[in-house]
């Protein structure tokens, strides 16, 4: 299924990264970075221009999913779980929010996931879109600067080490803001 929607979105060219982007960010299940691997495989040279098509595609997304959780999520929550339930996973997320986003940014998990349940949960958008650019950007722009360091072999880079790079950065990242917060609740305090 993957494959077939990628080769879909990729007969339009940039367009289609750009709209698989955008779409990902609320609705489309296939992550964008399949076809922008794909386009930096045929033109490793464009590399770059195809992370930062992916990039703001994804980022412009971002307040439609979070939109598409406020109007339509809280209704639906509500009718299949306990008051007690939403209560609880709306305290979680005002606690964990911040490093839900921003790891959920940067990892395979669908990035929509985390858009959405934003809204539903009433995030702070402007934090959610401050980690997703973060996050996203780490996520494109890392695939096209290996291509455009490597060129074509890239893919074999990535098809060897995307996994634990991935993993790393992302315990990288929840360590560091892990640490953050503490030092922040330690002035607090």
């Amino acid at each position: 299924m993957f494959e077939q929607i990628t080769q879909a979105f990729m007969q339009y060219g940039i367009w289609g990264l750009f709209g698989l982007s955008f779409l990902d960010s609320f609705i489309v299940p296939v992550p964008p970075f399949f076809l922008q691997i794909a386009m930096s495989l045929i033109d490793p040279s464009s590399a770059l221009r195809y992370a930062t098509i992916a990039f703001t595609g994804s980022i412009l997304g971002a307040p439609m999913g979070y939109i598409l959780g406020k109007w339509l999520g809280k209704p639906i929550l509500k009718k299949i779980l306990p008051e007690k339930w939403t209560a609880l996973a709306t305290e979680q997320f005002d606690k964990n929010g911040d490093t839900a986003v921003l790891i959920g940014a940067f990892t395979p998990i669908p990035f929509k996931v985390f858009t959405i349940l934003s809204g539903v949960f009433n995030y702070s958008l402007t934090k959610l879109m401050l980690f997703a650019i973060l996050g996203r950007g780490i996520k494109f722009y890392l695939i096209g600067v290996l291509f455009h360091l490597y060129g074509k072999h890239a893919k074999v880079l990535l098809d060897e080490y995307l996994e634990i790079s991935v993993l790393g950065i992302g315990a990288i990242v929840a360590i560091a803001w892990f640490i953050w917060n503490k030092r922040k609740k330690k002035k607090l305090a």
